[in-house]
């Protein structure tokens, strides 16, 4: 990839001294490639001293435990464009508001006034955004200048003042993928199958959706449930032996998140919620697709199989979406070139221009205030009146984000990943 992105419209404010990228969260296909574009970016600016990499993220941060990105190989970098999950490293930790309690501030600007941090860009979701938002208010009340942007990641696609998230294109590619490769296994014999596919996506069905984009290739599910809608046991089963009179073979995808109107999640059912127990008189547990293929093999009798895509589906490089990767390190570049002009406090959006058919992405940039702890969830419109299946409208929306392969390197048969060799930091006083 020669330039990641050229922005004219920022006016120049030069901060000199480091830069940190950290990553944290969920891993991805494509959270890389947004890394990457920070690090190719910055090492290209002469503002910027060092580019350093908090392993771990924030905790990383917090245990100093920062390594140098500038003495990593060129080939190693560019690896990172097809490499999947966190290169450097992710975590899940929460900041406490730093009105009630500010250790781990203290530590945070201790370690960055130790490498001399004026930059400082954060990889990730939801939680990670919080993180942002909580660090560049904390950076607004003490004497010290850095600049925070955060770029985001996650495949569930639930971040708000994006039209959609690095890391969903891929994801969403995998699994109609994965879906569709299921369908034509499915088919291939003349007998009565169920197969009953779980997704992940807690309170967003965006990935559970993508699964009927299987259909642009073979038939597709029969039903796609999303856990937006409360999900109604009775209905289901009449859908489903109304789909059984003209089919023999079935493919079922759910959310992990589906609901009943009580809120309370179907994977939690156990057979006896539907006075359905065992030859032992239990009642049965498991994940959803183990909770589903009991219970609908208790009702009809037929051959279930249970599907549950679980990590796969996060990291599959092997089905990346080019689109997806080119996206992802525009935005690490986008951050770096907002951030050197002056601006903090925001995260890295995009914005989808699609004129005469043909679809672009442009990036923008949105107050992290607006995204900290928000929800994105597919609207409602977007899934039919039925509530078991995506609409056109939904389809369209995520077919442009799957488009493109890419172009892995391989050695003996498998892909060449990158290995950083992880050279720790040095502090400016040394």
């Amino acid at each position: 990839m020669k330039e990641l992105y050229k922005q004219g419209e920022f006016l120049m404010s030069e901060l000199i001294g480091a830069c940190l990228i950290g990553q944290s969260g969920g891993p991805t296909a494509v959270i890389n490639s947004s890394a990457y574009g920070v690090i190719k970016t910055a090492l290209g600016k002469k503002c910027i001293t060092k580019v350093l990499a908090a392993q771990h993220g924030i905790r990383g941060i917090l245990d100093d435990n920062i390594i140098d990105m500038g003495k990593e190989d060129a080939e190693t970098l560019e690896l990172m464009l097809t490499t999947p999950a966190s290169l450097i490293r992710s975590c899940r930790y929460k900041l406490k508001d730093f009105r009630e309690d500010d250790t781990d501030y203290k530590r945070i600007l201790e370690i960055f006034k130790k490498y001399n941090i004026r930059y400082f860009f954060y990889n990730g979701g939801n939680d990670s955004m919080d993180t942002c938002n909580k660090i560049s208010e904390y950076m607004a009340t003490q004497d010290y200048e850095c600049r925070i942007i955060g770029v985001p990641k996650t495949i569930d696609n639930d971040l708000v003042g994006t039209d959609h998230c690095p890391g969903f294109g891929s994801s969403a590619k995998y699994i109609a993928l994965s879906v569709a490769e299921v369908i034509k296994d499915v088919h291939v014999y003349d007998r009565d199958a169920i197969v009953v596919i779980e997704v992940m996506g807690r309170h967003a069905g965006w990935l559970a959706g993508a699964a009927a984009l299987s259909k642009i290739c073979c038939e597709g599910p029969a039903f796609v449930y999303l856990p937006e809608v409360p999900f109604d046991m009775e209905q289901f089963f009449k859908d489903l032996e109304e789909f059984q009179k003209h089919h023999k073979r079935i493919v079922l995808v759910f959310s992990e998140g589906i609901k009943d109107k009580n809120g309370k999640f179907i994977s939690e059912y156990g057979m006896n919620d539907l006075n359905i127990i065992d030859e032992f008189g239990h009642s049965q547990l498991g994940g959803l697709a183990a909770t589903m293929s009991n219970i609908i093999r208790a009702k009809t009798g037929s051959k279930v199989r249970g599907i549950e895509l679980s990590l796969l589906q996060r990291c599959a490089s092997h089905a990346a979406s080019k689109t997806d990767r080119d996206e992802a390190a525009m935005a690490g570049a986008f951050a770096v070139e907002a951030a050197v002009s002056g601006e903090t406090g925001k995260m890295v959006g995009f914005r989808r221009d699609t004129k005469y058919g043909i679809y672009k992405c442009t990036p923008v940039l949105v107050d992290l205030k607006d995204v900290a702890n928000a929800e994105k969830v597919v609207p409602r419109e977007w899934i039919n009146e039925e509530g078991n299946n995506v609409t056109d409208e939904f389809i369209e929306y995520v077919v442009p984000l799957i488009q493109g392969e890419l172009e892995t390197p391989y050695e003996h048969g498998m892909p060449k990943y990158a290995r950083l060799k992880r050279i720790p930091a040095e502090p400016v006083n040394e």
